[in-house]
């Protein structure tokens, strides 16, 4: 496990003046310019700790679960009972009664759905709880203003991450440099990934897709251009995606895999027998 004095020996040997990005919950250290993942395992110096209620001797009253939402309308605590058994109006098993606890609103419903869609992203590019926060504020602010009415909610969700870490300054909205490492692609096809996958969004080819679909569509473009090819069975197990969701963002992204390429790209296989599907 490294030390905090080794933390500060290590450097990208493409960038060595870079300070160096902490990724507390992967546990990496991560180049800002490339992507690199650089070093691995380090410390986490966040706070851990955990309480004990039912503890006899226990004097901690305060800690009683996680704090209410301020996002939704009302607790987010909610219970939803199971529908009981027994018939309509027999008191404690009866309908009246189980419809009654259902408090839980339509508009609060969408809301935590939403919430933990964006929470569960966020968790596959461990991205800090900052910008979870944010992005669940812009899509209750888009839900309410229903300004994208008709669109998918998950598309939404997406997209309110991905300005998220735009906005609280956020190198990048992928994984792909984690991606890589674990798939033993070397550093060219590692940058030449998170170079294709920022093109691919800037030029919004990619619009509502998720952050780590265009992860995966960028790695598995720039591998199968060079000498590294992996297939999209190899990639889909790493990043955790279906191969199905890989092919539609790469199919979104080819027509323009001349523009997103970098220019000191070196092309073991030209752009022109790259899979077409």
């Amino acid at each position: 496990m490294a030390t905090r004095n080794h933390l500060h020996q290590i450097h990208c040997p493409q960038h060595p003046d870079v300070p160096l990005v902490e990724d507390y919950r992967a546990g990496d250290m991560i180049c800002p310019e490339c992507g690199l993942v650089v070093g691995d395992r380090t410390i986490d110096v966040g706070s851990e700790w955990r309480t004990f209620s039912n503890d006899k001797d226990s004097k901690d009253m305060s800690r009683v679960g996680d704090a209410q939402n301020s996002l939704l309308s009302g607790s987010d605590l909610s219970t939803i009972i199971e529908r009981p058994a027994g018939p309509p109006g027999s008191g404690d098993s009866g309908y009246s009664q189980f419809s009654n606890r259902r408090t839980i609103s339509n508009n609060d419903r969408v809301l935590i759905q939403a919430f933990k869609e964006i929470s569960s992203m966020s968790d596959r590019i461990s991205l800090p709880r900052n910008i979870v926060d944010r992005a669940n504020k812009l899509f209750k602010q888009v839900y309410e203003s229903k300004s994208l009415r008709g669109r998918s909610n998950d598309a939404i969700s997406a997209a309110c991450l991905y300005i998220a870490c735009r906005q609280e300054g956020v190198p990048r909205t992928f994984k792909e440099s984690r991606f890589c490492s674990n798939l033993g692609l070397p550093p060219p096809v590692q940058r030449a990934a998170t170079y294709i996958a920022r093109k691919a969004v800037d030029a919004d080819l990619v619009s509502g897709r998720s952050p780590i679909s265009v992860a995966a569509a960028a790695i598995y473009m720039a591998s199968q251009a060079s000498k590294e090819r992996k297939s999209q069975k190899e990639i889909s197990e790493i990043a955790g995606v279906a191969e199905a969701t890989i092919r539609q963002s790469y199919k979104l992204m080819y027509p323009r895999a001349k523009d997103i390429f970098p220019d000191d790209f070196n092309f073991h296989i030209p752009l022109s027998q790259l899979p077409t599907f």
